[in-house]
């Protein structure tokens, strides 16, 4: 303080060096902040990803199960039953719930990139689904018979899960196996399963594709562990 003006001195150099040094550490501790945060939700997302797995592996089978049981014996072909389609979609609504609430739960305070690839995943899911949408009602429009558009319906679903799975597999802390595993899995399920028919092509999917969700639910833990 100058005493005969009654004002502050200018900081001197050592104290501009003891701000600098405090700004840097507030920067670095909040870097080690978000890291442990990133960490923690990492950690608690992969105790809770077996539930999703079942959550989702369920929907799978149940949803294309039920579709399958109501076709059987259709001469000629008319597509699954309407109610069959309601609890499909009310299965899908549970689902998402579920999986939204498990992720949110698990990166609470986590935000920067983690929440970008978050809602980039939530959007290419979105809108590859949409894309379907408008392909398989131009389809309609086309005249293609209801055999294929049942085929397409059932499997291009699986198909773009698929190809997001894979496409999002490689991140940059490292490869994630349970991920790029599942994403092929479905892929192949999805190609084999055109080769069926309007019909059998409910039973693969509701079996393969749900099963392989399921027993993903069993082996995950373990890819981490090894």
């Amino acid at each position: 303080m100058n005493e005969e003006t009654g004002t502050r001195n200018p900081p001197g150099p050592d104290e501009e060096a003891d701000a600098q040094g405090a700004a840097v550490m507030d920067t670095q501790g909040a870097a080690v902040i978000m890291q442990q945060a990133r960490e923690r939700a990492g950690r608690e997302l992969r105790v809770r990803r077996p539930v999703l797995f079942v959550t989702w592996g369920l929907v799978l089978l149940i949803g294309y199960g039920a579709m399958w049981l109501s076709v059987r014996g259709q001469h000629p072909f008319q597509g699954p039953a309407w109610p069959t389609l309601l609890l499909a979609l009310l299965l899908l609504a549970i689902a998402a719930i579920i999986t939204a609430q498990v992720v949110d739960r698990a990166a609470s305070g986590v935000g920067g990139r983690s929440e970008v690839q978050r809602g980039i995943f939530v959007l290419a899911l979105g809108a590859g689904y949409a894309a379907l949408l408008i392909e398989k009602i131009a389809l309609v429009g086309a005249g293609v018979s209801r055999p294929i558009q049942a085929v397409l319906g059932v499997t291009a679903p699986m198909l773009v899960a698929g190809l997001v799975f894979v496409a999002t597999s490689a991140s940059t802390t490292g490869l994630n196996w349970p991920r790029l595993i599942l994403g092929l899995w479905l892929l192949a399920v999805a190609a084999g399963a055109s080769w069926a028919g309007p019909v059998t092509v409910l039973a693969v999917c509701a079996l393969a594709g749900g099963g392989g969700v399921l027993l993903m639910a069993a082996i995950e833990p373990r890819l981490h562990r090894a």
